[in-house]
């Protein structure tokens, strides 16, 4: 499956690196929202159960949003208790307002993200409100989830291009992700949900954030290869100082409601690179790649990953 026994990657440091980073997997959530087929319940918890094996720790289980809206989630109060026990994992749940909310602290869920926007025309698509009103839903959510002592991870999509409005300024980024800070959340995942972000971007943007008050360890990244840049901007971020990387089993993913949004950034692509710099993920890329492997036996199709692809020969 993987090629340890040639000693590849070989591991080349580079100065000014984070010594680990933590990689979000939002492969079961993410990955799996935007498939035609619906995947069974107990294959995601197989899923989830497969991706903390290889040593995953934050694993992105579902979302609680109505079943019309997202209809391939529409299992998340009989899918998390199958895998609520799972030692040592976090398990984090997208909430669009409060009844989501209600229904998954029933559930025992103890890290909650939001989902916002920082365009008006994906605000449109995806909330159908503004941006400000967007806003103001979340805020009792946060509210709410804080007082429950929950965990709060503020999602910011289009973050650097918009498939309706084109280029987003940065101070408008900037704004909505000091409001979702000001709310309460913990941390920020910076979106670039079409995939159309440039290295020199992504340090400008994580500039401007740290100038306005937001400090890098409240940020993580959330990259689409789209354009081929995922990995190139992921090294943009880990430069500036970001420790957290949100990427996809496989490279599942992409948006319902963006059609110009390609897979997600593929985790086995970036545990490869982490491993040849010599940054530590606690990753088992052997296991990593075979459960992407066995999943893209479930929906189908091969995986899209290069490196699934050049470890498992998947054609």
């Amino acid at each position: 499956m993987s090629t340890p026994e040639l000693g590849l990657p070989m591991v080349v440091a580079a100065q000014d690196l984070p010594a680990r980073v933590r990689i979000h997997e939002v492969g079961a959530r993410d990955g799996l929202q935007n498939e035609k087929a619906t995947v069974p319940t107990e294959v995601k918890a197989e899923f989830v159960r497969r991706l903390a094996d290889a040593g995953l720790t934050t694993i992105e289980a579902t979302s609680f949003v109505h079943p019309k809206w997202v209809p391939q989630l529409a299992d998340a109060e009989q899918l998390f208790p199958l895998i609520s026990d799972l030692p040592g994992v976090r398990l984090p749940v997208l909430v669009p307002n409060e009844r989501g909310l209600d229904r998954a602290l029933a559930l025992g869920a103890r890290r909650i993200a939001v989902f916002a926007s920082a365009t008006e025309s994906f605000a449109k698509a995806n909330l159908n409100r503004t941006v400000d009103e967007a806003l103001a839903m979340f805020e009792p959510v946060v509210s709410r989830a804080k007082a429950d002592k929950a965990h709060v991870r503020g999602y910011l999509s289009m973050c650097f291009g918009d498939p309706w409005e084109g280029a987003v300024p940065i101070h408008q980024v900037v704004r909505v992700c000091k409001a979702l800070m000001d709310m309460g959340c913990d941390e920020l995942s910076l979106g670039d949900t079409i995939g159309v972000a440039t290295p020199g971007h992504v340090q400008s943007l994580l500039a401007e954030l740290n100038e306005e008050g937001v400090p890098t360890s409240a940020l993580g990244v959330h990259f689409h290869d789209t354009y081929g840049q995922a990995l190139a901007n992921t090294l943009a971020a880990l430069q500036h100082g970001v420790t957290t990387v949100d990427a996809s089993a496989g490279g599942l993913g992409g948006c319902p409601y963006a059609k110009s949004a390609t897979g997600n950034l593929a985790t086995e692509d970036l545990v490869w690179m982490l491993q040849g710099l010599g940054i530590d993920t606690g990753v088992d890329l052997g296991r990593l790649t075979a459960t992407s492997v066995w999943m893209a036996g479930q929906l189908g199709r091969p995986s899209p990953s290069r490196t699934v692809k050049a470890l498992s020969h998947q054609e």
